[in-house]
């Protein structure tokens, strides 16, 4: 047992690495670069974006492990989690949502590289006596977010035949490394999140991301109904490969920490799987009624 225990963890770290390189090169291969940096020109989007992610976002977060009981470590996780705006499984779910992809395109790197910078600056903040390296942050981040989603999108601006040519396969990959991912989670982890029974930590992790998408989808302050769609998507789901490197850069940190931000994963990714056809038929309702 101990051998495929061994085993599992052993294909988990890639498989991590795949699911979130093929979901982004899978976002990448449907924007068009000219289109998407149409959305960040505008300041009042891009003051939205900021404001949501980085101040919004913590004080939230703040708040909820003021509010509920919880342990040192899981406190912890929901502070580094509130500085991570974005989940890597965002792309797959826009289709459903019927949300702007092109404002997605824009959103997706801005959220990664926010949290790039402001992950390092305002966790000690929150967490004081902690310190975490932006090099460290932004390695992964970079490597995992940014540079697959720039070459599927330079290859949809400047070579849209092969986007299309190659973006089934793409798509596919990225649905059956996000299925093994969650198989993954529960296998090596399961045990510990069954642990955190009666902590608070499923109830504080779901209050933050239903209250963050909900509060951002609903002032979304002259974004049309599906740019407010990615939104909600984005910020109600978190960027959990920067959480785990916050998480892992913390010296001696406790296992229980590790277990929370796995539980966060598989339970974000479906709460994320219902939002996303309710906000699609939100937008097709505003569609027949001829709204916005």
């Amino acid at each position: 047992m101990n051998a495929v225990i061994e085993l599992c963890q052993a294909i988990f770290n890639p498989l991590v690495i795949l699911f979130t390189v093929s979901n982004l090169a899978s976002m990448g291969l449907q924007v068009d670069i000219r289109q998407a940096i149409k959305p960040i020109r505008n300041p009042k989007n891009l003051a939205l974006i900021l404001a949501w992610g980085w101040v919004v976002g913590p004080a939230l977060g703040y708040l909820i492990t003021r509010i509920l009981p919880l342990a040192e470590p899981y406190a912890t996780v929901v502070l580094i989690t509130s500085l991570a705006p974005c989940a890597p499984f965002l792309p797959p779910l826009l289709g459903k949502a019927r949300a702007d992809a092109n404002f997605a395109g824009a959103f997706i790197p801005l959220a990664a590289v926010g949290t790039v910078v402001f992950m390092p600056l305002i966790s000690p903040l929150l967490i004081p006596g902690l310190t975490l390296s932006a090099f460290a942050l932004a390695k992964p981040l970079v490597v995992t977010v940014l540079i697959p989603l720039l070459i599927g999108a330079l290859i949809r601006t400047y070579a849209a035949p092969t986007a299309d040519k190659i973006f089934p396969p793409v798509k596919l990959l990225a649905g059956l490394s996000s299925a093994l991912t969650v198989i993954f989670c529960i296998l090596l982890y399961g045990r510990r999140m069954l642990d955190t029974a009666g902590s608070f930590a499923l109830l504080s992790m779901t209050i933050f991301m239903v209250v963050m998408a909900l509060l951002s989808y609903r002032f979304g302050f002259g974004l049309t109904q599906n740019q407010r769609s990615v939104m909600a998507l984005g910020m109600g789901t978190r960027n959990i490969a920067a959480v785990f490197a916050g998480v892992l850069a913390i010296p001696n940190g406790d296992p229980r920490m590790v277990a929370m931000v796995v539980m966060w994963t598989v339970w974000s990714f479906i709460l994320a799987l219902f939002a996303a056809p309710v906000l699609g038929k939100r937008a097709g309702t505003l569609v027949a009624e001829g709204g916005a």
